[in-house]
């Protein structure tokens, strides 16, 4: 098998498993394309265009089994959306930029193995004043790193107990959205170029990203994809902070 081949059936996977937990999966392509050897200026726009076709796949089944909060993520977005921008226009030195999303990705391994669900009678009421500074910061550095941002919102709700593991997929899927769009809309004023393998990257993650929210959302036991998601993102963690 080619390592092209490999690649492109390594990053459906990837697709298919974020989405099926309601993420978009920048932080799984990136640190996919840091394995295979790319260049940091192609791996920030193109990690946060294929966010935007899996992370909207995924809000919108999510959405239709009724795990969306509007309340919860209004404060969030407000907040994220300029500072993402911001945080897009900023090119960082490539041994830096791995380091910090070596260190990025512990915070999904953590989110994924040590923050169980929460049951609806447990959870807490959601703080506007809080969401609006933790959406600015989590917002900043998604925009800087070139990630939608739900590897750092999905444990912080759970933290919090604002939303149960379904709902933090939902709200998170569209925060991831809005965001990587944001941040991409920032990369731009640098002058980035949109290369011809990014299309074919698009629709393969498109369509893993679809499937995998499909049964994320409607047939999967959550517990499962978690902890195979968690061993994939550590290895990567490992790597990049190695190199």
């Amino acid at each position: 098998m080619s390592l092209t081949l490999f690649f492109i059936l390594l990053l459906f996977v990837v697709a298919f498993l974020y989405a099926a937990v309601g993420h978009g999966g920048a932080s799984g392509y990136l640190a996919l394309m840091a394995i295979f050897g790319m260049a940091p200026e192609f791996m920030k726009p193109t990690a946060l265009l294929l966010n935007l076709f899996v992370s909207l796949s995924a809000f919108v089944l999510f959405y239709k089994e009724g795990h969306f909060k509007w309340k919860i993520f209004l404060p969030f977005a407000l907040a994220s959306i300029p500072c993402s921008f911001l945080g897009g226009m900023i090119s960082l030195d490539a041994s830096i930029y791995k380091k910090i999303l070596g260190v990025l990705l512990l915070i999904p391994v953590a989110r994924l193995l040590f923050f169980p669900n929460k049951d609806y009678y447990d959870l807490r009421q959601s703080v506007f004043l809080l969401s609006l500074l933790i959406g600015a910061c989590i917002g900043f550095l998604s925009g800087l790193i070139g990630i939608g941002g739900g590897i750092i919102l999905s444990p912080v709700l759970l933290l919090l107990a604002w939303t149960d593991q379904k709902q933090t997929a939902a709200i998170s899927a569209l925060f991831i959205f809005v965001n990587s769009m944001s941040g991409l809309a920032g990369q731009l004023t640098k002058g980035i170029e949109f290369q011809s393998g990014m299309v074919a990257f698009v629709g393969v993650a498109f369509a893993g990203g679809s499937l995998g929210a499909w049964f994320g959302a409607r047939r999967f036991n959550q517990n499962i994809l978690k902890y195979l998601l968690a061993i994939v993102l550590l290895m990567a963690s490992i790597k990049l902070l190695l190199t």
